[in-house]
C-alpha cells in the first residue's frame, strides 16, 4: 500500500482489518493523552519522528520516507515494533539516514545479547550514530514490554550520567521494545498542534526502527521478526 496516492488513513484501516482478522486488540487506539490517539498505528513521514496521526488528507507522495508503528495485544500478550519505508526513489540524504537507523537497531540488537547492562548497550548506539552523522532522539524511549505495552524498566536510546543511574541489568526472560528514533539533523524535537505528532525541530528527515526483542539464554530473539520485509 506503500505507494503514492495512498492516504495515511487507508493503511491504517487495513492494519486494523488484520488484527481484527487474528482476534488482536490494538493497543494504540485510545491511548490517553491530552487527546486520546485514534488509530490502530502511529504513521510519520519525513521529518515527523513519532506518533503522526492518520488521516485521509494525508497522502503518500513519491519521494517519502514513511515510518509506520503499531502494537497489539493477542493471546494476552504485547508486541510493539515500527519500520521506515522509502516511496519510489528517496535522495542521497534520506537514503543513508535510513542505513544509519536501521544499523543502530541491528547493532542494538546483537549487543542485548552479550552486554551485561543496558547502558553499554545504549554507549553503542551512540557510537554509530556518531559515526554516521545522525543523531538519537532523546525525548522518547524504547520500554519493557509483557502483559502491557509499557512495563518497566525505560529503554533509553542514549547514555549518560543521569540515566546511568537507572541502569539495569540485562538476564535471560527481560522483554524489550528496543526502537532508536534517528534524525538527520538536530536531535531536537517538537509537538504539533495535534497534541501527538513529534516532528525534528530543524525539519530535516527522521527514521524510526523498532523491534519487540526477548532474551533468552541462547540469545536475543526478534518477537517481531517479519517487519521490515518487503
Amino acid at each position: 500500500m506503500l505507494v503514492p496516492g495512498v492516504s495515511t488513513a487507508e493503511i491504517d484501516a487495513a492494519v486494523d482489518r488484520v488484527f481484527q482478522q487474528h482476534n488482536a486488540t490494538p493497543l494504540f487506539k485510545g491511548f490517553p493523552g491530552k487527546v486520546p490517539f485514534p488509530a490502530a498505528t502511529c504513521i510519520s513521514i519525513n521529518h515527523e519522528i513519532v506518533h503522526g496521526i492518520p488521516t485521509e488528507s494525508r497522502r503518500i507522495e513519491e519521494g517519502d520516507i514513511v515510518s509506520i508503528d503499531t502494537g497489539c495485544r493477542i493471546k494476552g500478550w504485547c508486541g510493539d515494533a515500527a519500520w521506515t519505508y522509502a516511496v519510489g526513489e528517496i535522495d542521497d540524504e534520506k537514503r543513508h539516514l535510513m542505513a544509519a537507523g536501521e544499523r543502530i537497531l541491528e547493532i542494538a540488537v546483537e549487543a542485548f545479547g552479550c552486554e551485561k547492562h543496558w547502558s553499554a548497550v545504549a554507549g553503542r548506539m551512540m557510537q554509530e550514530a556518531k559515526r554516521a552523522g545522525v543523531s538519537l532522539v532523546e525525548q522518547f524511549v524504547g520500554h519493557g514490554i509483557g502483559r502491557e505495552m509499557h512495563e518497566p524498566p525505560q529503554v533509553p536510546n542514549y547514555t549518560n550520567a543521569v540515566m546511568r543511574k537507572e541502569d539495569f541489568e540485562l538476564r535471560p526472560g527481560l522483554v524489550l521494545a528496543i526502537e532508536p528514533m534517528v534524525n538527520a539533523g538536530t536531535a531536537e524535537t517538537r509537538i504539533l498542534a495535534d497534541h501527538w505528532t513529534a516532528v525534528t525541530a530543524d525539519g530535516r528527515p527522521s527514521v524510526h526502527f523498532e523491534h519487540t526483542v526477548a532474551l533468552t539464554a541462547d540469545g536475543p530473539v526478534r518477537l517481531t521478526a517479519g517487519v521490515g520485509e518487503t
